[in-house]
């Protein structure tokens, strides 16, 4: 049995907590905020009876300081229950703490208890969390980081290949029954020979091994999915630098049945050799 994954997400407001856990979702973790401590063990505990749960992740923020204590025996605790337990501590330096909260104008956690002075409600708050940050496995300082890098950074932390990043879906459709709106890159291989013109294999679709051959016995097929497969590879790497996780590519064709699928099929097979999460579906393949 694998071996499952807790980790608790902490730091100072404003170090980008919230945009780590939309990263930490997109790759597969459940994701629970600001949880009190002194739930965590129960709250693991009813996980661990089940496969469904194996990639959690917990946010403790400042909310939480007088349970800290609680928190240190909860993940203790929590290791019982056959979780690899790590500690990912967000920092950001005061500067740019201030500068943040001055863009999105919200309200720090103690800002009331010193008046509004964000400045002293900063040093107060890194105060409180020197005994977390200690026992932190990670610690990262977000001051000069976008969004997209923070996201670079946790995948190197979390998953240690940009492979588990990225989400590759390739579907087939067909132009008749409509687009679909989920695409990111829609690709129109009409200009390649109708097997449906061929009697024998109007029946038949792209899964079927007489069509993929028909389909392929033309150097155009090969050279439309040579250009398609250099330009994603090319691309995929720099969307996962800008903090995309997913990518949606839609092969058309005029039914969706016969090109579209087996072009469809072959760019799933290229890109399960690079990516470790590669999916397909084919929209319209029962539709005739």
């Amino acid at each position: 049995m694998d071996k499952k994954e807790l980790v608790v997400l902490t730091g100072v407001s404003g170090a980008g907590k919230s945009s780590a856990m939309a990263f930490m979702e997109d790759v597969g973790y459940y994701c629970i905020d600001n949880m009190p401590p002194e739930l965590m063990t129960t709250f693991i505990s009813i996980l661990s009876k089940g496969d469904s749960y194996s990639k959690v992740a917990i946010v403790i923020d400042v909310r939480s300081s007088n349970s800290f204590k609680s928190l240190m025996e909860s993940i203790s605790q929590a290791e019982e229950y056959g979780y690899d337990i790590r500690i990912i501590y967000l920092d950001v330096n005061d500067k740019e703490a201030l500068k943040r909260y001055k863009l999105t104008r919200r309200k720090h956690p103690f800002a009331d208890k010193f008046n509004g002075n964000i400045k002293s409600a900063i040093a107060y708050e890194k105060e409180l969390l020197t005994g977390l940050r200690g026992q932190a496995n990670h610690v990262i300082d977000t001051s000069d980081f976008t969004s997209a890098q923070l996201r670079t950074r946790l995948a190197e932390i979390l998953l240690g290949s940009s492979s588990d990043v990225m989400n590759i879906h390739c579907m087939s459709f067909g132009f008749k029954h409509g687009i679909p709106s989920e695409a990111d890159f829609v690709i129109d291989v009409r200009c390649l020979p109708n097997p449906y013109w061929v009697e024998e294999l109007r029946s038949k679709t792209g899964l079927d091994k007489e069509v993929r051959d028909y389909v392929f016995a033309f150097d155009e097929a090969h050279e439309l999915l040579k250009k398609m497969t250099d330009l994603l590879d090319f691309l995929n790497p720099l969307y996962i630098k800008e903090g995309k996780s997913q990518v949606v590519l839609a092969v058309g064709c005029t039914g969706g049945n016969h090109r579209s699928v087996a072009i469809a099929e072959a760019l799933k097979e290229h890109f399960e050799k690079k990516w470790d999460n590669v999916t397909i579906n084919h929209r319209d393949i029962e539709r005739r």
